[in-house]
């Protein structure tokens, strides 16, 4: 007998078909997470979309590989299961919140039935509270649509999926089972969704415009300093075309690098107050007028607050509101600003300073001991580096130590410095790496990770393996937590890891026969053969290098950020 609720639908289909046919129209092609018992038949439906299932260690690595995938694709699609399997993935959810990483979390939940009748069901709390779960996420996610009603539920997930594009968050999607084949209008499926961004009010941008040109007009030696959300919210050709017009001096902080072409006669290097270099620090703290697109001003993006410029001075541009000095325009997004500012700007009225000249500064780093230095290291594979690389770096010594390298052109840099969560990079490299491949792109992944890190996630490994990416894996060998030694307990036990045989771990993870390489790097002279050998440069599958470097030493910036963290831990409430 037909139901009649489904009747006058003009192109049923189910909930799982439409929901998997909505991600494949927005661009995913691969879904991460774990299969449980509340989201397999939701599964089934995932190669039926066109759609690849990825498989991860657990949640959590497969959490950090979505963030990692989002970041190289535009977004990504991670599947759970309720309660177990979400509270897994919940930290790296949190940390795609916290650095605008746009990903779709479907958890799969027990049915609406099982929920009314409030049975006392595996993976609950034997509370008879279903939302609890859902009700955590709420806070790391700018969306959070329950599908219970079928009626509703096109229209829900259309809506959870546009609100994670436009504002650059996570959504959470709660599917519980018995809603996974309920009929639904596939006839809106016809139709994209619609991801452009609310234009903002004429008249009111027009007025930040003006303002904006006023300031831009009667500065001296106005610069521009580009920083992460510039990049997630997708305005990083906007910034281009400004400067390509303005040709004002660029600077990036550690997040907003790989926002704009280093090779290009504007760049002038990596600004983080007095983690810059000295002439960086002058030449962005000596100007008049700042504009800030994207700012995200967090302790180990700006080393410890240590920024010396001055609101005064400093135009603020973000996705939601602008900031000129100290007056405020809310819902005036910076996308529509910099396109009329590009547009509008009288060239005539512009005071132009060069840029100080970035290198990548090897041979004034290289002593002559054969110990691989951090201070030597950055610069020395800033040459390493081709156009187009991905490069992702774990918080800690490598997150600090890129500030060093000069990118070539095309480089994406991937590094979660507000977040920081240990291990993240691992499952973020196979993230981007898997992002590279569904684009059909030929594009180098390369990870630095410290072993401290890399024991938390190495599993992601296996994962690399099965999808055979294309990855390069420096993992710094120093013999434990070295950002934490210089926080605070450099000789401290709790601060040692065990010495794995980390060479062998490709093995152990499954790697075939000519699948992937393994070395083992102690000098500078054996770095300088292998970073110019061809097959090395050109290899296609997983390599494994593992670097020695001393256990007391770490990047300039990196003491100088955690002797400032120190402080601020240590601080009580008299000093405050």
């Amino acid at each position: 007998m037909s139901d009649i609720r489904t009747q006058s639908l003009q192109k049923p289909v189910t909930v799982a078909e439409y929901l998997f046919r909505r991600l494949h129209q927005i661009g995913i092609r691969s879904v991460h997470g774990l299969p449980g018992d509340f989201n397999l038949v939701a599964l089934d439906y995932v190669p039926k979309a066109g759609l690849k299932w990825v498989g991860s260690a657990n949640e959590l690595n497969a959490a950090y590989a979505a963030d990692g995938y989002a970041r190289a694709k535009g977004i990504s699609a991670l599947v759970t299961t309720f309660g177990v399997g979400e509270l897994s993935a919940i930290n790296g959810v949190a940390g795609a919140y916290s650095e605008h990483v746009p990903i779709i979390h479907i958890a799969g939940c027990p049915s609406t039935i099982s929920q009314r009748n409030g049975m006392l069901l595996h993976h609950t709390l034997g509370n008879g509270d279903f939302h609890v779960f859902a009700n955590m996420s709420e806070n790391i996610s700018c969306d959070v649509a329950k599908l219970v009603k079928a009626s509703e539920i096109a229209y829900q997930i259309d809506h959870a999926i546009r609100e994670c594009w436009i504002r650059s968050r996570p959504v959470y999607i709660w599917l519980p089972t018995d809603m996974v084949e309920k009929k639904i209008e596939g006839a809106r499926l016809d139709t994209d969704i619609d991801l452009s961004e609310p234009e903002n009010d004429p008249d009111r941008e027009d007025y930040v415009v003006n303002v904006v040109l006023q300031y831009l007009h009667g500065a001296k030696n106005p610069v521009v300093l580009i920083d992460a959300c510039a990049i997630r919210h997708r305005v990083t050709e906007e910034v281009k075309q400004f400067i390509d017009k303005t040709k004002l001096p660029v600077f990036v902080t550690p997040m907003g690098k790989g926002a704009f072409d280093e090779t290009s006669e504007h760049y002038g290097g990596v600004y983080a107050g007095t983690g810059s270099l000295p002439e960086v620090a002058k030449r962005v703290e000596g100007s008049d007028l700042v504009l800030s697109i994207g700012a995200i001003k967090s302790d180990f993006n700006t080393a410890g607050f240590s920024y010396h410029t001055s609101q005064l001075n400093t135009i603020d541009l973000h996705s939601d509101h602008c900031t000129v000095r100290y007056s405020e325009y809310p819902g005036v997004a910076m996308r529509g600003v910099l396109r009329k500012v590009t547009e509008r700007i009288d060239m005539s009225k512009l005071s132009v300073t060069p840029s100080p000249q970035v290198e990548n500064a090897v041979a004034e780093n290289k002593d002559d001991s054969q110990v691989i230095t951090q201070a030597w290291f950055w610069p020395r594979v800033g040459e390493y580096f081709q156009e187009g690389d991905v490069v992702v770096t774990e918080t800690g010594t490598a997150n600090f130590g890129i500030w060093e390298s000069r990118f070539p052109k095309g480089v994406m840099g991937v590094t979660q410095v507000l977040w920081g969560s240990i291990g993240w990079s691992v499952g973020a490299a196979q993230g981007a790496a898997l992002a590279v491949k569904d684009l059909d792109q030929d594009r180098r992944t390369i990870l630095f990770v410290g072993d401290g890190s890399f024991q938390l996630t190495c599993q992601e490994v296996s994962t690399m393996l099965k999808h055979d990416l294309r990855v390069t894996i420096f993992l710094i060998y120093n013999e434990g937590y070295t950002i934490e030694r210089y926080i605070h307990g450099m000789d401290a036990d709790y601060n040692d890891i065990v010495r794995w045989n980390y060479t062998d771990i490709p093995a152990v993870f499954g790697a075939k026969d000519g699948q992937a390489q393994k070395f083992v790097i102690k000098t500078k002279d054996e770095l300088e053969k292998l970073l110019k050998d061809k097959n090395f440069n050109e290899y296609k599958g997983l390599q494994f290098v593992e670097l020695w470097m001393p256990k007391d030493d770490a990047p300039r910036a990196l003491k100088l950020t955690a002797e400032i963290s120190a402080r601020n831990n240590s601080r009580i409430e008299d000093e405050q």
